[in-house]
């Protein structure tokens, strides 16, 4: 008879309860549950954690709650559903050997770091297939909360101790997690590098207005898409564009659009955005628009900035390349691997390089504009048929997976 095929959907549920909108990490585990749901069937459980309490729903629960993932509720109301759901956690007993040798998949970190969880995995027989999506609370832990370098160091020892494979997002977080595992002389599980597809679908694409949206038609616009923290990089935008506005004066000065919720630490840049009266009419901050909202407004951009000072993918670079939109990045290994050649870089610190690269693209006839649109003529977008033909292979190779 065939294993089951276990997914952990907890940062889903839990993320859900707290209305937060649907992160990268978020479409990666959603991905993975319509991709294996539609392979294997009932074979494919649901798994709740919560303190090391590790819960399988039922063949019937499990379809009932990725329907509502992926069709009825993904991201909506229903929270007594998902509440009614959680009270099961009290009710889960130690499981039991019933799923030795099944996969199970944890695409999100949630829980890893717990020793409890990993027990748990352990006692229960399965063959945890973890997806790392970056290290950079231990490679930049200034750009993270006070105790995330600890919390994310115990989640990468425990993946490699207890895992049966790694699934990464990136060459350069591969290489990462290569390093990590040598500096705390562990072995390396068999890893498989299989890039992200955008969070674009073919009907939110279709969808894209054939103008610019009326609101912002006055003048040429640039838009950086991300939560605001400091990693991100918004500071320096924020002192070219104020920059501009006192050489150029405030007509001539492009609108920067920057789409994303606040988060952490970035005091500084908040300062700018509420308190900085030159940029008043020349930045526009952004928060919950809609997929349909967010491809309008980038489709239409003279260019998408991303000066983040680190990244383990970098999921807006590849919707904007995707909707034919030229992207000016960091000039950082993970940006060069998935921008396949296309995007202008310029180091996250140069701030006259910047400047320049934003002024250059602004104008109408921007020759640096054309030459980029030109090499995108090479693009092959990404899409997630071609992120789980390598994982599926590399599973099957493995013998995870039949």
């Amino acid at each position: 008879m065939a294993k089951p095929i276990l997914i952990d959907i907890t940062r889903l549920i839990f993320r859900l309860l707290k209305g937060k909108r649907a992160t990268g990490v978020d479409r990666v585990g959603l991905a993975y549950v319509a991709h294996y749901q539609s392979l294997y069937g009932e074979r494919v459980r649901a798994v709740l954690s919560w303190r090391g309490r590790v819960g399988v729903l039922s063949p019937a629960e499990s379809a009932q709650v990725f329907r509502q993932l992926l069709h009825d509720n993904q991201y909506g109301a229903n929270v007594w559903f998902w509440r009614k759901l959680l009270l099961k956690l009290g009710s889960f007993r130690r499981p039991d050997q019933a799923y030795a040798g099944s996969v199970l998949f944890n695409t999100g970190h949630k829980g890893v770091e717990a020793p409890e969880y990993v027990a748990t995995l352990r006692a229960m027989g399965v063959k945890p297939v973890y997806f790392v999506h970056d290290l950079i609370p231990l490679t930049y832990p200034e750009y993270c909360r006070p105790d995330e370098e600890a919390k994310h160091a115990d989640r990468m020892t425990n993946m490699l101790t207890s895992g049966a494979a790694l699934l990464v997002n990136s060459d350069d977080t591969k290489r990462e997690m290569e390093a990590f595992a040598a500096s705390k002389n562990l072995p390396v599980l068999p890893i498989q590098t299989a890039w992200l597809a955008s969070g674009l679908d073919a009907d939110t694409i279709g969808k894209t207005a054939a103008s610019v949206p009326a609101e912002y038609a006055d003048r040429p616009y640039f838009v950086a898409l991300s939560t605001i923290e400091a990693r991100k990089n918004h500071l320096l935008l924020l002192q070219i564009w104020r920059r501009m506005v006192e050489q150029l004066g405030e007509e001539q000065v492009p609108r920067l659009i920057i789409i994303g919720q606040r988060g952490w630490e970035c005091e500084q840049t908040i300062d700018l955005l509420e308190r900085a009266h030159k940029l008043k009419n020349v930045v526009v901050e952004l928060n919950g628009v809609s997929d349909a909202q967010l491809s309008s407004l980038l489709a239409h951009a003279r260019a998408l900035l991303f000066p983040s000072f680190t990244e383990g993918f970098g999921m807006p670079l590849v919707e904007a390349l995707e909707l034919g939109v030229p992207v000016i990045a960091s000039d950082i290994p993970v940006f060069q691997e998935i921008g396949q050649a296309i995007p202008d870089f310029a180091d996250p610190v140069d701030g006259l390089g910047w400047y320049r690269l934003v002024l250059a693209y602004a104008q109408p006839d921007s020759p640096e504009r054309a030459a980029q649109m030109a090499r995108m003529q090479a693009y092959r977008p990404w899409g997630w048929p071609d992120h789980f033909q390598q994982v599926d292979a590399f599973l099957q190779q493995t013998g995870l997976l039949d």
